[in-house]
C-alpha cells in the first residue's frame, strides 16, 4: 500500500523514522513545515492524494482537533480499499468513522513516546474486523514503533492511555523528584540527576533482561528492616502511593474521555 503520513511531528517522525528503517516503502508525507524528508516524498498538500495510486494507507498524526477536519477533507480519496490509522488522543472511533465515510477501513492506535527509539507500547483497535492483509500491514506499520497490542474493546484505549500513553511522563516526573531530593541532601546537581536517571534506566533494563515480575524484583532489593525498606515504608504509610497513582490514573481516563465527547 501507499503510505501516507500527515503530520510529521514527534510522534509522526518517529513513525516515519522506523518505516525507512524498516525498508516500508513507497511513503508520502505532508506537512506544511516540511520541504523534504529522508526517505519519503513530501507533498505540497492534502490535495495531492488525488494524484496517488490506490490502495492508500493514511496515517493521522497531526493534533486531536486537526483530525475531524483533516479526515473530512481526505475523506474523497479514500476508497473501500484505503485503510485509516489514527494516532490522535482522545478521537473516538465514531468519529473517525464520520469523518472518513463507509469506505476505508479505520483503527485507533495509542503509541507512546519512546516509539522514538522503536521502544514503544503500541495499542490499536478497528471499528469493524479488519482483512488479514489489512491487519498484517498495520502490523507492520505500527511495530516499527514497538510492540503492538491488539484490542477488542474500545473503551480499553483509556486504561492504555493512561498506563502507557501518559506513563513516560510519570516516569520522567520521578526522575526529576528523586534527583531533587539527591540535591537537598547534598549532591551536586549533575551527579543527583546522573545517579536517578542511571537507577531508572538501569532498573528498567534488568526488568527486561530477567523477564522477572517487579514485584519480586522489588523484594529483592529490599532487604529485611534495611535502608529500601525504610524508605517504601514512606511510599507505603496510609496507601499514600498507590492512591496516588490510582488518582493519576483516573484522571488521565476521565480526561481522555472528555476529550473524545468534545
Amino acid at each position: 500500500m501507499q503510505v501516507v503520513l500527515i503530520g510529521c511531528g514527534n510522534m509522526g517522525g518517529a513513525l516515519l523514522r522506523g518505516w525507512v528503517a524498516a525498508g516500508i516503502a513507497p511513503i508520502a508525507v505532508v506537512d506544511p513545515k516540511l520541504d523534504r524528508v529522508e526517505g519519503a516524498q513530501v507533498l505540497g498538500g492534502l490535495e495531492a492524494l488525488a494524484g496517488l495510486k490506490s490502495p492508500l494507507c493514511v496515517v493521522l498524526a497531526v493534533k486531536p482537533a486537526m483530525i475531524a477536519p483533516t479526515l473530512t477533507q481526505i475523506a474523497a480519496y479514500l476508497n473501500d480499499r484505503a485503510l485509516v490509522l489514527s494516532v490522535a488522543a482522545g478521537v473516538s472511533l465514531a468519529t473517525l468513522r464520520r469523518c472518513a465515510g463507509p469506505g476505508p477501513a479505520v483503527v485507533r492506535t495509542m503509541p507512546n513516546t519512546p516509539a522514538a527509539i522503536g521502544r514503544g507500547a503500541v495499542a490499536a483497535v478497528p471499528d469493524v474486523p479488519l482483512t488479514l492483509a489489512q491487519q498484517a500491514f498495520a502490523q507492520d506499520l505500527l511495530q516499527a514503533a514497538g510492540q503492538v497490542f491488539w484490542l477488542e474493546d474500545e473503551g480499553l484505549i483509556d486504561a492504555v492511555t493512561a498506563v502507557s500513553g501518559s506513563g513516560p511522563a510519570y516516569f520522567y516526573r520521578f526522575t526529576e523528584l528523586l534527583a531533587e531530593t539527591g540535591r537537598e541532601l547534598g549532591l551536586s546537581p549533575e551527579m543527583a540527576e546522573s545517579l536517578a536517571t542511571l537507577t531508572f534506566t538501569g532498573a528498567a533494563a534488568l526488568l527486561e533482561a530477567t523477564g522477572k515480575p517487579a514485584a519480586q524484583l522489588r523484594v529483592e532489593v529490599t532487604s529485611p528492616n534495611g535502608v529500601t525498606a525504610a524508605a517504601l515504608a514512606e511510599f507505603d504509610r496510609e496507601d499514600r502511593l498507590a492512591s496516588l497513582i490510582d488518582e493519576a490514573g483516573r484522571a488521565a481516563v476521565k480526561r481522555n474521555r472528555e476529550m473524545g465527547a468534545a
